[in-house]
C-alpha cells in the first residue's frame, strides 16, 4: 500500500485544499491592510473604498486570529493565581487572626465605656465630690462581704465615704491607706444604712445578714409598703447624702421586707467613692453668716443677744445720761442747811 493509499494520506488531502484557501484569504487580507494603509493624492476615493472594505473583511477573520492569544493569555493568569494562592491564603489567615484579635479588643473597651457611661450617670444633689476606682479584690466569706478598691488616702478618700456602683449604692468604706481602701458592702452582717420609702415616706434602716437581700429594720411607716416600692438613703443621722439610690422592696419567704439592691444588676467591678464628710459641705459656711446688722431705730443704740460692741456702747449710753441728771439737780439754800445743823447739834453729833 502506497502511502498515498493509507488513511493519513487521505486526511492530508483532505486538508490540503482548506489550508490553500486559508492562506489565499490570508494573502489578500495582508493586501488589503497594505493597500487601505497606503495614500496617494491622486485616487483617494478608491483607497479610501478599498480600506472600508478591507476592514470589514479583516475584522472576522482578527477576532478569530486573536481569540487563542487571549486563551493563552488568561491561561496565563489563572495558573499564576494557582502558584500564588498559597502565599495568599497564608497572608489573609494572618490577617484575619489579627482583625479578631481587633475586635475582641474593640468590643471590651465598648463594653467597658458602657460601664463608666453607666456609673457616671449616677448623680448626687447637690453634686459632691467623686473618685473613680476599680476593685482589685473581693474579700468574702460567710457573712464579711468586703472589696478592695485601687484609691485611697492620697486621693482623698476617708472612712465612711459613701460607694456608689453603676446601678446604685454598694456600701462605705470602712479603712483607708495609701492607694488603697476596703469597702463594706451592704450585705455585709456589719453595714447598716438609713433609708427612706419615697412613696410612703416610711423610714428603716437597711441591715446586711450576709444574704444577697438585706432586711428592713425599725421599719416606721403609717401606710404599708409593697412589693417593688423604690428605696432610697434618707440622710438621716448624716451618714450617706439623701437620694441615693439603693434598691426595691421585696418580701422574702419569712414574710419580712427585704431589699433586692440595685446594685447588684451587674458585678462591683468599677466604683465612684462620694467624698462626703456631713452635710456641713454641701452648703457656704459663708452664705448663712449675716453680711451687715440691722440699724438701730431710736436714738439709744439697741441691745442685741449677741453681747458685742453695741451692748457696751448701750451701757455707756445709760450711764452718761444718769451723770446729766446728777448735774441738773440744783444745790441746796443756805437755810436748809443751818437747819440741818442745828438738828444735828441737838443730837450731839458733829457735822
Amino acid at each position: 500500500m502506497s502511502l498515498r493509499d493509507a488513511p493519513l494520506g487521505e486526511s492530508k488531502s483532505s486538508l490540503r485544499w482548506p489550508a490553500m484557501a486559508a492562506m489565499a484569504a490570508a494573502a489578500l487580507i495582508a493586501l488589503g491592510i497594505a493597500l487601505g494603509h497606503g495614500r496617494s493624492h491622486d485616487r483617494p476615493q478608491f483607497y479610501g473604498a478599498s480600506r472600508l472594505a478591507m476592514d470589514r473583511a479583516a475584522a472576522p477573520a482578527g477576532g478569530v486570529l486573536s481569540a487563542p492569544v487571549r486563551w493563552i493569555g488568561s491561561g496565563f493568569s489563572v495558573v499564576g493565581d494557582y502558584i500564588l494562592a498559597g502565599s495568599q491564603n497564608h497572608r489573609l489567615k494572618a490577617e484575619l487572626v489579627e482583625a479578631r484579635r481587633w475586635r475582641d479588643i474593640a468590643l471590651a473597651l465598648a463594653a467597658e465605656n458602657a460601664r463608666y457611661r453607666a456609673l457616671m450617670g449616677v448623680r448626687t444633689d447637690p453634686p459632691i465630690p467623686t473618685v473613680f476606682a476599680h476593685t482589685i479584690l473581693d474579700a468574702r466569706g460567710p457573712f464579711a462581704m468586703t472589696r478592695l478598691a485601687d484609691a485611697g488616702s492620697e486621693r482623698g478618700v476617708i472612712e465612711g465615704a459613701p460607694v456608689l456602683a453603676e446601678h446604685g449604692l454598694a456600701g462605705r468604706v470602712m479603712g483607708v491607706a495609701p492607694a488603697v481602701s476596703r469597702i463594706l458592702l451592704l450585705t455585709d452582717v456589719e453595714s447598716r444604712t438609713p433609708v427612706m420609702v419615697p412613696r410612703t415616706n416610711a423610714r428603716a434602716i437597711l441591715a446586711g445578714d450576709g444574704g444577697p437581700n438585706p432586711r428592713l429594720a425599725y421599719l416606721r411607716t403609717h401606710d404599708p409598703l409593697a412589693p417593688g416600692d423604690r428605696v432610697m438613703t434618707s440622710g438621716d443621722g448624716g451618714v450617706f447624702p439623701r437620694g441615693l439610690p439603693v434598691g426595691v422592696v421585696v418580701k422574702s419567704a419569712d414574710g419580712a421586707w427585704r431589699v433586692a439592691l440595685d446594685s447588684d444588676a451587674s458585678p462591683v467591678d468599677y466604683v465612684q467613692i462620694l467624698l462626703f464628710k456631713d452635710f456641713a459641705q454641701l452648703v457656704d459656711p459663708a452664705s448663712l453668716s449675716p453680711k451687715t446688722l440691722p440699724s438701730a431705730m431710736t436714738e439709744e443704740p439697741a441691745t442685741t443677744i449677741l453681747g458685742g460692741p453695741q451692748g457696751a456702747s448701750g451701757s455707756a449710753g445709760s450711764a452718761d445720761k444718769a451723770r446729766k441728771s446728777a448735774r441738773a439737780i440744783p444745790p441746796a439754800p443756805p437755810a436748809a442747811a443751818g437747819q440741818a445743823a442745828a438738828a444735828s447739834n441737838a443730837t450731839g453729833t458733829q457735822p
